[in-house]
C-alpha cells in the first residue's frame, strides 16, 4: 500500500490526539512508514483539534491535501463539517453524534446546526457511518473513552487496513495502565456498534437519543 490517509476531528478534552498518536503507534507496529500533524485550537475552552495520520510505503508530508482523505472520524459531529473537503468523495465519515454545544452558542451568538441539517451536507458528500459514542463511552465506564469508541468504529468499518488486535495492542502501549481495559471494552462497543450497523444493512445509526442530542439548544 504506498498510502493511506485519516484524519481525526474533535474538540479540546475529547482526546483527538491520543487517538491520532494511537493509530500512528498501530501503524509504526504494521511496518508503515508514519507521518503526523496536530493543528490545535483553543482545546481547554473546547476548540477545534484535527490530527492528520498518513502512513504506507510512499508518504512524503504529514499533512492530508484537499480531496485525499481515505477516512475522517470526527469526535465531534460539526467538526466534521469543518473538514469534510479533506476528504475523498469515495471515502468515509464516522461521526460521533453527541454534540458538544460551543461556548459562544450557549451565550447566543452563534448557532449550532441540528443533526439533521449536518448529516443531509455530509451524506451529500461521502459515506457516512454515525454512532452514539459517548453513550457507548458510558456503557465501557468512562465517557472520556469517546475517542477508543471511535477508534474501534474504525476497525469495524473495514475501510481501515490494520487489524484490531494490533490497534488493541497500540492502546494498551498509550494509554495509562490504569484505564487499559475500560479503553479496550470501548474499543470492542464501537467496534460491534459499526459490524452489527454493516451487517444490517444500514449506513448510518441515528438513535432517538443521538436525535434530541443534535438539535440546536
Amino acid at each position: 500500500m504506498e498510502e493511506f490517509n485519516i484524519i481525526l476531528a474533535g474538540v479540546g478534552g475529547q482526546g483527538t490526539v491520543l487517538a491520532s498518536e494511537i493509530l500512528g503507534t498501530a501503524a509504526v507496529m504494521a511496518g508503515f512508514n508514519v507521518q503526523e500533524s496536530e493543528v490545535l485550537g483553543m482545546s481547554q475552552r473546547g476548540g477545534a483539534v484535527v490530527s492528520h495520520i498518513r502512513f504506507g510505503s510512499k508518504v512524503y508530508g504529514p499533512i492530508v491535501p484537499d480531496g485525499k482523505g481515505d477516512v475522517l472520524v470526527a469526535l465531534e459531529i460539526s467538526e466534521a463539517l469543518r473538514n469534510m473537503t479533506l476528504l475523498s468523495r469515495q471515502g468515509l465519515s464516522i461521526v460521533n453524534t453527541r454534540p458538544v454545544i460551543p461556548y459562544t452558542v450557549s451565550i447566543g451568538i452563534s448557532k449550532y446546526p441540528s443533526l439533521e441539517e449536518i448529516m443531509e451536507r455530509l451524506t451529500k458528500y461521502a459515506r457516512v457511518i454515525a454512532i452514539d459514542a459517548t453513550e457507548l463511552a458510558g456503557k465501557a465506564g468512562n465517557v472520556v473513552a469517546v475517542n477508543t469508541v471511535m477508534l474501534g468504529a474504525l476497525a469495524g468499518s473495514g475501510r481501515f487496513p490494520i487489524g484490531r488486535e494490533t490497534i488493541l495492542k497500540a492502546i494498551e502501549a498509550r494509554v495509562n495502565k490504569n484505564v487499559v481495559q475500560v479503553n479496550r471494552k470501548a474499543f470492542m462497543l464501537g467496534y460491534e456498534e459499526v459490524r452489527s450497523t454493516s451487517r444490517a444493512g444500514r449506513i448510518e445509526n441515528l438513535s432517538p437519543q443521538a436525535q434530541t442530542h443534535g438539535r440546536s439548544p
